[in-house]
């Protein structure tokens, strides 16, 4: 029987973590290029077995501070109008658990997460869609889903757009979402840039002349 920690789920990223390499600082541990911090990585250090675009029902919002990045962070918002571009990395439960504990700035294999990284919090969020497991950023779990029998799970803020003020991203956090979109999606730059810009805490926070320059020096440094 396989063991809760090594059941399979698909992580679901909606940030910077699209971009595959960003992604594996978490997993392999260290401090990505223009980041500001270092993360210990997860117990388990295996890529992801398989990893797909998604689309999920809703949107994105950058608000509160990065300590990583500086500037607003990615929160995902189901309630929001339209549909968020993401990307699904089949994992297991235990490395989904140290993903989340280093959002949470915990380090992994922490005995308390917040994130419920548990059988039954996971269950719970499947069951209901959204189990919220602390007032934090990242503390809510998500399931926008099923993709080849087995959940789809991400994370964000408690509170939907509509109830935070806004703030825009820093630009090296900006231009990594970029390159994810533009892995995982296969997007032009015109469509990476024109979704980005309208993005709450993108727009009001950089004009469109300044994404789209942002996202045309992203692409062109990968």
């Amino acid at each position: 029987m396989v063991g809760v920690e090594a059941r399979r789920v698909w992580y679901v990223a909606y940030g910077s973590n699209m971009h595959a390499a960003r992604l594996a600082w978490y997993l392999n541990g260290g401090c990505p290029p223009g980041g500001r911090r270092t993360y210990p990585g997860c117990r388990d250090p295996r890529p992801p077995s398989r990893m797909v675009p998604v689309s999920l029902r809703g949107g994105i919002y950058f608000a509160g501070e990065s300590a990583a990045w500086t500037g607003g962070m990615a929160f995902y918002d189901p309630w929001l109008p339209g549909r968020a571009a993401a990307r699904a990395y089949l994992v297991t439960i235990g490395q989904f658990t140290d993903i989340a504990a280093q959002e949470m700035y915990r380090p992994p294999g922490d005995a308390v997460e917040p994130v419920g990284a548990t059988a039954a919090a996971i269950d719970a969020a499947v069951a209901d869609g959204r189990a919220t497991l602390g007032p934090g950023r990242y503390e809510t779990l998500v399931c926008p889903g099923h993709r080849a029998g087995l959940p789809m799970l991400t994370f964000t803020a408690p509170a939907s757009a509509s109830t935070v003020d806004c703030r825009a991203p820093a630009a090296a956090y900006l231009g990594m979402i970029a390159r994810g979109l533009r892995e995982a999606h296969d997007w032009p730059a015109d469509r990476i840039a024109g979704y980005l810009a309208e993005r709450p805490g993108v727009a009001g926070g950089w004009s469109q002349p300044a994404v789209h320059e942002l996202v045309a020096a992203a692409l062109a440094a990968t």
